[in-house]
Parts: C-alpha cells; structure tokens; sequence
C-alpha cells in the first residue's frame, strides 16, 4: 500500500493559513495600516472601492523598502521586527508574525510601489495568487503604496460568503476607528468610492476622539489619569447620566493595541454600580500602557485578545482610577451641607448667664377630639399600601412608552389585524377553544392578566402580548410597505459616527416603510421629520439608535431578518409597560388581538407570553 501523507504544495498551505489572518476586507485594511504604522508613517491615506471587493489601496509616507525587502516581505513568516523567540515577549510594534502580507497575496492580486527616503528610485511588485507576475525599477514617492484587488479572486467559495457592501464597509469603518483612535499623532484619510469619510488631522486624543464620533460626545466624557509602577492608565470615561443601553462607545488599547478584555470591562461597570440603571451602559475610552514582557499577544490570530501577567491588581488600579474620576469631577453625588435656613448657634461667653431652653406647650390639644376645635392632628389616614400595590413585581426595566390610551386605541385603526368581538369564543392554534364565552379579564399587579377558560385560568403577560400583536402589525406594514407615518412638531437630529451611517442606509428602506421619514443633512446627521403611527411618546432618536445598534449586533444580511429586528425593536419600545393600570375595555381589547394572531403563545423573540393553571391544580389547593 503507498504511502498517503504528503506535503501540501505552497499555494494550498498559503491559501490555508491565509484563512486565519484574512477572513474580510477589513483584515486587509487591519494590516496594511498596522504596517504602515510601524513604518514610521505621519500620514495614512486609504481607498476603498465597493467595500473592498474591488479594490482596498493604503498609501503612506513611512520608511519605505529596499528592492529586497519588497521582494522578502510577500514570503511567510518574513519581518523585521523580532529575531529570536525572546523577542515575542518585548514586542513594541503592531505585526510581528511576517504573515500578513504572504496572506493577502496567496488571495488578492496584489501591487506594491515602494521607495526609501535615502534612495532616488523605487520598486514596483505585481504579485497574484502568491505568484510573482513582475518586478521592476520605478519612479514613486517615498514610503509604501499597496494596491490589493479583487479580494479571494481564486476562492470563490470565500469571495461568495463574503456579506453585503453595507456590512463590510461597516467592519472597515470599526477597524479604521480602532486603529485611529490610539494615533491621534498621525494624519489619517479614508475614502469610499470616490468619496471622503474621513480626514483626520494629527491632533490631541480628545480631539480625535470627536472627529470620529461627533462634538457632541466631547461634554460627556471625563479624564481618567494614573501612573503606576505597574501600569499607566489614560483616557476618559462617559458620565453617569449619559448611559444608554445601546450603543455605547467601549475601547480598550494596550501599548498602542486594540483588545477585548470582559475581565477589565467588569471594573469599569462596577465603578458605575449605583449611578446608572441596571442594564445601561457608558463609554469609555481607555488606554493602558504596560511592561511589554508581562502581556502576552501572541494568543490569537487578530491579536485582539490579550493575556496579562498581573490582571488582578491591574483590575483594582483600573476600578479605582474610574471611580476616580467619577468622584475628582463630582459625578458621584454628596451630601451637601447647606447651612441656609440652619439656626444660629450663638458663641459660649463666661460673662453671661446660660438661660434653659423654653418649651412650647398646646394646652388647648385633645387627641380624641373629632370635630370643633383645633383638629388638625386628626386628618385622615392615607393608605399608602392601595396606592403603590399595583406596582409590587413592576418590571426592573421598563422601556419608554406612550400613553396606554394611544398605543391601544390604534387597534381599532389597524385593519390588517382580525378583530374578534369578546362575546365569541378565542380559539388556539389547534382549534380548541380557549376564552370562554362571557369572561371577564382581571389585572394582577399591573403585569399580568387574568381570564377564565375551558381548561383552568389563563395568566397572561401585558406586555409580552402586546409586543407579540405590534410585531405582527410592523411586520406586516414592512412587507406592504404601507406603514403609516405621524409628522413631528419639531424635527430631531440624531449624531451619527460613520460606521453607524453606513448601517443606516442599510436599513433606510425599511424604517420608511415602517413609517420613519428621515432626511439627510450631511456629516453624519439625520433629520427625523416622522415616526410611525403609535410611538408618538417616544424619543424618536432613541429609537432610530437603538434599531442601528440592533442591525450591528445582529450583522444579518438577510433582508427578512433585519426586518424581523426592525419590527421587534419598535414593537418592544412601543409596548404597554409592566405597572400600567388597564381599563377592562383595554385589556379585552388587547386578548382579543393576541389571539387574532397567528402564534399567540410566544413572542416574536421566544418568550411565554400566556399559561394555564389548570382546574385539576386548582381543585388540590383546596383539598
């Protein structure tokens, strides 16, 4: 039998390997600057061209190479930055690892002109599929000039899996920002098809963190500062009162470097413990900068994630820096003593005779006394219990929404829903029937709402079943495009950073078609001159955000899923709230339509959103 093990040929192996460091254009972009970077660049430019499908080009001012090194750096494993293994644990440059460019070549066609300061002349490499096409002597400025096209032009398969130009250009926007955000000392320009995003000037941190992400942002962050022997912590952090539950802005970079780090994330959440909602998040934008030797990089392909020596201690010098700064820039609340209207404590003198207190004495007051009379201290009771036990088991995040008079009472404009009258039976999905005839529906501490059926006693959940009916009637409005739009007093603007404009007009067609009506202003600003029919109550810039941050999360470039998440976000923000007091019309109103729809049981989402207590339990509570 002959031998079946054999060395894979290196265009296969360098396809292969090239799968862990390329998985998108944003990888190439990641690299490319990253190389620049420790080139010594001052100014970065980088065009793209249809998200990076068709052309991803950096240009920049840095050393440059020599007519070999051009040549060596396309080989695997090929780099100037480390010499000896020792080398991986005192790394002060952003690649290391001599892959990257091997990786991009063995998948794009790739052109490279490059020339070094000291040298006249330049070289130009055409390289496609790992193979060199040509090389010779060239006239070009100094510093690098890659040119990489038609990305995984000999992997279909990859080239086919790749996501829409929406998505992709939005994961080079996240990458461009990280890597700008930890170089406000180099000038950076980005351009998509012809047109510029970007163009950063070199600047301080604070200054480049607002050209990113709108000027707004620049009275809500704080300064965080420390210096240790073991760390040096910088950056900023955002105050209290501008959390929000999505979308907020969370970086952390080491030595120049990009990581995620959930274990120092939770520090900065729990210096916030007590000052923000539960559930709400603030931005934070913070750089750490330690020992080379007591961090370990080399643990994953994108080097995102990052190990440390002492993260324990690390962790409590970065808790106690945030609370810091929370505290240096009264973002904590204090007491404050206020001595306004506080009696006068007149000064101790020997001289003086000391008079004892007088006593004011009512000697009119009778406490059984009824009426006539002085009967102030006999006014009636208030039964604070009545009033607030509505609210017991109140949900611990109860989202915005408008009055229940509004929400409910587009029920009955909604024609697209079957109305059934409260006097006829409500059937289930298996045709057994579940309201009997007559029922009357009782609410339990503001949350959930009681009928009688056939089989025992249904508990419903408010504002489950009313996400499940307004899901049904967004989706439907999305499909028919026939969602109907109420006009603002005033349009509101909403501040958009670049990455989340590209999102937006990803998703423009079907915010219109839910009944959204925006308009561009330009600069990443939105103008929302209508919402949908039902949510006047809400903050319409919460909700345009909210659906952005949903269409990042989910990264879907099915057209029916991000319509499922638009409609499942205004739905749950225009859902009654748990606490709401419902009339018995309102809440007949509201069964009547949760069993109108198609799937009663559960939300759009996979919640319960009724059950049965069964006759049989019921009976053995009484046995």
């Amino acid at each position: 039998m002959s031998d079946v093990i054999r060395l894979l040929p290196d265009s296969v192996a360098n396809q292969i390997a090239a799968g862990e460091v390329i998985q998108r254009p944003a990888s190439v972009v990641k690299e490319l600057v990253e190389n620049a970077l420790d080139a010594g660049a001052e100014n970065i430019q980088v065009l793209i061209a249809d998200a990076g499908r068709t052309n991803i080009q950096v240009i920049d001012d840095g050393m440059g190479m020599s007519e070999t090194d051009a040549r060596l750096s396309f080989e695997r494993h090929a780099t100037s930055k480390i010499r000896e293994a020792a080398d991986l644990f005192a790394l002060r440059t952003m690649g290391f690892r001599g892959e990257a460019l091997a990786s991009i070549a063995a998948v794009a066609q790739v052109e490279l002109k490059t020339r070094r300061h000291t040298e006249e002349l330049g070289t130009h490499i055409v390289i496609a599929g790992s193979k060199v096409e040509s090389q010779e002597v060239v006239s070009c400025p100094k510093g690098s000039n890659f040119s990489v096209k038609n990305l995984f032009y000999n992997i279909p398969v990859r080239r086919k899996f790749l996501k829409s130009n929406a998505t992709e250009w939005s994961n080079i926007l996240t990458e461009f920002e990280r890597i700008a955000l930890v170089h406000p000392e180099v000038a950076f320009t980005l351009c998509h098809n012809d047109g510029e995003v970007f163009h950063l000037s070199v600047s301080g941190l604070r200054q480049r963190i607002t050209a990113i992400y709108g000027k707004k942002l620049n009275q809500q962050l704080l300064s965080v500062d420390v210096d240790t022997t073991m760390v040096k912590i910088s950056g900023f952090v955002g105050k209290p009162e501008t959390s929000r539950r999505k979308g907020a802005y969370q970086y952390f970079f080491v030595n120049g470097r990009y990581m995620r780090h959930p274990y120092f994330h939770k520090a900065v959440v729990d210096a916030y413990e007590h000052l923000i909602p539960v559930g709400e998040h603030v931005s934070y934008f913070l750089y750490l900068e330690v020992d080379p030797t007591n961090i370990d990089v080399n643990i994953h392909p994108t080097k995102t994630e990052i190990k440390f020596e002492n993260e324990q201690p690390i962790w409590q010098i970065l808790s106690a820096a945030v609370k810091e700064a929370l505290g240096k820039f009264n973002a904590v609340p204090s007491i404050d003593f206020d001595t306004e209207g506080m009696p006068e404590i007149p000064a101790f003198e020997n001289d003086k005779p000391v008079e004892p207190p007088k006593v004011h004495i009512n000697t009119d007051f009778n406490p059984f006394r009824t009426s006539g009379g002085d009967d102030s201290h006999n006014k009636k009771r208030v039964d604070w219990e009545d009033l607030y036990g509505g609210f017991e088991k109140a949900d611990r995040h109860p989202a915005l929404k408008p009055d229940t008079e509004d929400v409910l009472s587009s029920f009955e404009e909604d024609s697209t829903i079957e109305t059934r009258h409260p006097s006829k039976d409500l059937y289930s999905g298996s045709g057994e029937p579940v309201i009997e005839q007559g029922a009357l529906h009782l609410q339990y501490k503001g949350r959930f709402i009681l009928t009688s059926v056939k089989s025992g006693l249904m508990l419903i959940d408010q504002h489950r079943a009313h996400v499940r009916v307004l899901f049904d009637r967004y989706i439907e409005q999305i499909k028919q495009k026939q969602g109907v739009s109420q006009k603002v007093l005033f349009p509101e603007i909403v501040q958009l950073p670049a990455s989340e404009v590209a999102v937006l007009q990803g998703i423009m067609d079907d915010l219109a078609s839910i009944g959204f009506e925006l308009s561009n202003l330009g600069g990443g600003s939105y103008a929302i001159h209508g919402v949908p029919s039902g949510t006047e109550g809400l903050d319409p810039v919460t909700l345009v955000r909210n659906m952005i941050t949903n269409a990042v999360e989910k990264g879907s470039d099915v057209k029916g899923k991000i319509q499922d998440m638009l409609a499942l976000t205004l739905a749950r923000a225009a859902a009654i709230v748990y606490g709401q007091v419902l009339s018995g019309e309102e809440m007949r109103s509201l069964v009547d339509h949760l069993f109108a729809c198609a799937t009663p049981n559960y939300t759009p989402d996979g919640y319960t959103v009724l059950t049965t207590i069964k006759e049989e339990e019921i009976e053995k509570l009484f046995t």
